[in-house]
């Protein structure tokens, strides 16, 4: 069976997942029309290959999708109007592909604790009665797809009898069905609409309610059904994923931790290669270089920030992903290693740096804007300094976008800016800027040396200022 599967990406990285995608999958992928979303067909038999995408954040299996729909022009109207769409759409493969991705979360679960028992002593291994209680079992509640289309809501339990409920034992099997629980979620953007986000889910769940007879619950939900809507555009789909995918390697954050899947798509930007020495000389937890590390890992990455508590955060985070590793069997070891350092005085070779990655402070919830005026110009030109001239790169993210390029202007014979993607950070509008390392020679290029002037006067006033206090 062959099905439309939907994902939210990091905007700005969407053409960055639909290579992934076309690489790992083989699948042709489609943009949508609202920024962060893209849609591709794959068969279910590929839908564990889905769920190890590192680019996006939340997959749903599509129902049906509108490209131009016609709404009404009273709410009343259109409102009705969905209520009725929910009896016409096609869901009996869309509950389909969600009882076997329940399944995959079952297998996924089983193995976890087959390699956490792995770790423990035999006398601390529990009998088998005990680890078939901790499996994570599939929810009683399901329901076929068969069922599902009669509208008859029956439980997956007692309408396939076979292999799947096999696995519960007689003292386990429901003895009454059991209704499903469900909530609708709506994400809308457009202003030309007579409705708002909370007043279409309220009125389609109440029509998917009546229709399958589910109970509606929004915190603890079997099933949940989405409905996104982009000025005509309307997608109606079932989420594959219970909470996001970038959520997969951060366990001690701060306060502005980047989500793995923002950091993946910085990587894929500056295409790392085999033997490539890649440094964050900002890292905060270490999400950029931890990434790296598990996934370009011919790579070797070093994470550094001048913040103790920075430096902790981050090795506990590699900590983490090693010992998950060791437990999964694993080859053990990462190639990343953490160092507590000054961005502005790098301990490090000049032109011995492959690629720079680094997530600079915004000048919001660290440092402040007016700091960066002095800190931006300061940190590039230490980066071209341990950066290989003529085919040195830089990926770096920031929100103070002015201050960034007047920084980049003022080091025009060092970096040359090459691509930009613009992307949502928390609201914010931030850019990925890419800088190519020139050829000209560390502090001999005009601007360079107007820089390291400027440095040395500084600091002369400084001395200066603490001889006559």
């Amino acid at each position: 069976m062959t099905v439309t599967v939907g994902a939210t990406v990091p905007t700005g990285f969407e053409h960055t997942a639909a290579e992934e995608v076309k690489e790992k999958i083989g699948a042709d992928v489609r943009i949508g029309k609202d920024r962060g979303r893209i849609y591709f067909e794959v068969s279910t038999d590929k839908l564990f290959q889905v769920h190890l995408l590192r680019s996006v954040d939340n997959l749903f299996v599509v129902v049906e999708e509108y490209q131009h729909y016609q709404f009404k022009e009273s709410k009343e109207e259109t409102l009705a109007e969905l209520m009725q769409l929910v009896a016409s759409l096609p869901w009996a493969n869309a509950l389909e592909v969600w009882r076997l991705n329940n399944s995959l979360k079952k297998r996924r679960g089983r193995r976890r604790g087959a390699n956490g028992a792995k770790g423990k002593a035999k006398s601390e291994a529990p009998d088998a009665a005990n680890a078939e209680e901790k499996e994570p079992q599939l929810p009683e509640t399901q329901l076929s797809c068969e069922a599902q289309a009669l509208d008859e809501a029956r439980p997956l339990d007692e309408a396939r009898p076979g292999p799947v409920s096999s696995s519960l034992g007689p003292e386990d099997a429901p003895s009454e069905p059991k209704l499903i629980k469900f909530r609708v979620t709506c994400n809308r953007a457009g202003d030309k609409h007579s409705f708002s986000s909370n007043e279409a889910a309220r009125d389609f769940g109440g029509a998917v309610q009546d229709f399958f007879q589910w109970k509606a619950d929004m915190t603890k939900f079997d099933i949940e059904v989405l409905l996104n809507i982009h000025n005509e555009e309307v997608v109606i789909g079932i989420a594959l994923t219970e909470e996001s995918l970038h959520r997969r390697n951060i366990t001690h954050f701060g306060p502005t931790t980047l989500r793995s899947t923002l950091c993946y798509g910085m990587l894929r930007l500056c295409n790392p290669q085999p033997s490539d020495v890649i440094l964050d000389p900002m890292c905060g937890t270490g999400a950029l270089p931890l990434e790296g590390a598990i996934e370009f890992n011919s790579a070797f990455y070093i994470g550094g920030d001048n913040n103790d508590m920075a430096i902790n955060r981050t090795v506990n985070n590699i900590s983490h992903v090693q010992k998950r590793k060791e437990e999964g069997d694993s080859a053990p070891g990462l190639p990343i290693d953490s160092v507590q350092w000054d961005v502005c005085r790098l301990p490090v070779r000049t032109g011995s740096v492959d690629i720079i990655l680094s997530d600079m402070p915004f000048g919001k919830r660290m440092g402040s804007r007016k700091k960066n005026w002095d800190l931006y110009p300061s940190c590039l030109r230490e980066m071209a300094r341990v950066v290989r001239p003529g085919c040195g790169t830089a990926v770096l993210l920031t929100q103070d976008k002015k201050c960034f390029s007047k920084a980049v202007s003022r080091m025009g014979g060092l970096w040359k800016k090459s691509h930009t993607v613009w992307v949502n950070v928390g609201g914010l509008h931030a850019g990925v800027f890419l800088l190519k390392r020139t050829t000209g020679t560390f502090g001999e290029t005009p601007e360079d040396i107007y820089e390291a002037q400027g440095n040395r006067n500084r600091e002369g006033n400084v001395r200066e200022d603490k001889e006559l206090s």
